[in-house]
């Protein structure tokens, strides 16, 4: 190792990106993983880095000497040893982001919030291609924002940030950027709440002017690091809202109509949020409201959030795998009142008693935490505990009694049963398929 080594802790999809970034930018490189996988040890070495497997607690001193700057993998829990013998050592903790800005000087807006980042950046892209703009998503998606400046056709970068990315940068920069809400998450990472907050409010950061920073006004954690002068969005006097009621209801952006709210496929009131964020947020990085309307009215949503899979026999089922937090599982049932209720998996650290808000029909507990639900909803009403998701479907088909709605909304991660909330989504289709009669 040189004074000019970088240390790569993780080796996750961002971790093997920022190592391959570096290496064909002929820098020194070695690598750090508490349990490498097969892909991360193929990565070190296909690119010749050296790899230290699991090293103890008494060792970080020792491996940052002669250490130029650590870029810290999202997920890297805020205890990791690795951040105080940094601290001790003076040595820079960066994101993969902080590259990126280091090598790449394109525009890039930016969105954070516990839930929506993926739709609204789903939004923003589209919008911005259907403008005519090169545009490309990246950040906490299958494309890391160091990777994705490789392309070199790319006008702009459309970044979901993650509390973790936030974090861990040594500066965040990314104007126009949007925070769509808060609630806790992420409490397996993260020391506590505040400092999940503190990373969160990183996105307003970068922002060129106060106007450029898009906050939702119904959120008193977003208002509270909202710049004097940002754009909100989400109330009822707000400059980007929903005017009216019913078949002549409209989405305003910036005090003028954009769209009726009829035309929308997605009209829940987290989709409204959602589209009002989406549409400021693209305006301000270049787009038009044309094509900003054009891309509201064709959205039909994204896979595993609030997707209807199949009616059976007078039940519709749904699924929202994606929603792995409490707050997203109580927006997913504000839309479907009275649903019967799939939840559990991982908890990650939060309280669930916060689901008892959300009023089901009955409830089916999954997964590691199936006790933890069935403890929150016991008295309130109709319990039931599953072993696996072929259990889960039946019990909950069979509490719906032939009419209704079964929604799978865990609140909580997959990385019990499952290795991701696409996994978990994609096996609750498959028996619900079965229930149907249609084959896996």
């Amino acid at each position: 190792m040189t004074d000019e080594t970088t240390l790569v802790l993780g080796l996750g999809v961002a971790g093997r990106a920022v190592l391959d970034s570096l290496v064909r930018r002929g820098l020194d490189v070695v690598a750090v993983d508490d349990a490498p996988g097969d892909a991360a040890r193929q990565c070190a070495g296909r690119l010749g880095v050296p790899l230290v497997e699991a090293p103890p607690v008494d060792d970080w001193a020792r491996l940052l000497g002669g250490i130029a700057e650590v870029v810290m993998s999202p997920g890297v829990p805020d205890a990791h040893p690795c951040h105080l013998a940094a601290r001790e050592a003076g040595v820079p903790v960066i994101d993969e982001s902080d590259l990126a800005n280091r090598w790449d000087d394109r525009p890039r807006c930016a969105v954070t919030g516990t839930n929506g980042k993926t739709t609204v950046v789903t939004l923003v892209t589209d919008m911005l291609e259907r403008s005519g703009i090169r545009a490309l998503a990246a950040g906490n998606t299958d494309t890391p924002l160091v990777a994705a400046i490789d392309d070199a056709e790319v006008s702009t970068f459309v970044v979901e940030a993650s509390s973790f990315r936030l974090g861990h940068a040594g500066v965040f920069r990314a104007s126009p950027a949007a925070w769509l809400n808060f609630a806790p998450d992420h409490l397996d990472v993260h020391a506590d709440v505040a400092a999940y907050e503190a990373s969160k409010a990183r996105i307003f950061e970068g922002v060129a002017r106060p106007s450029d920073a898009v906050a939702n006004a119904t959120d008193p954690t977003v208002m509270a690091h909202a710049p004097d002068g940002a754009l909100l969005f989400g109330g009822a006097d707000t400059p980007c809202r929903v005017d009216g009621g019913g078949e002549s209801a409209l989405l305003v952006v910036d005090d003028e109509p954009l769209v009726e709210v009829a035309a929308l496929a997605r009209a829940l009131p987290h989709d409204l949020a959602n589209a009002q964020a989406a549409a400021a947020l693209a305006i301000r990085s270049g787009a038009s409201r044309t094509a900003c309307a054009e891309a509201l009215v064709d959205f039909s949503g994204l896979a595993h959030r609030m997707a209807m899979v199949s009616e059976v026999r007078g039940v519709r089922f749904v699924d929202d795998s994606k929603a792995t937090t409490p707050h997203a599982t109580l927006t997913a049932m504000a839309g479907l009142p009275g649903a019967v209720l799939i939840a559990g998996g991982r908890n990650k650290g939060v309280d669930l008693s916060v689901l008892a808000e959300s009023r089901p029909r009955a409830v089916v507990g999954i997964g590691e935490a199936a006790d933890e639900i069935v403890d929150v909803f016991t008295g309130r009403c109709p319990v039931h505990r599953a072993s696996s998701m072929d259990e889960a479907v039946a019990l909950a088909h069979r509490a719906a009694d032939g009419s209704g709605t079964v929604l799978l909304s865990p609140g909580c991660s997959s990385f019990d049963w499952y290795g991701s909330y696409v996994e978990r989504g994609l096996d609750f289709g498959r028996v619900v398929r079965l229930l149907a009669g249609f084959g896996a």
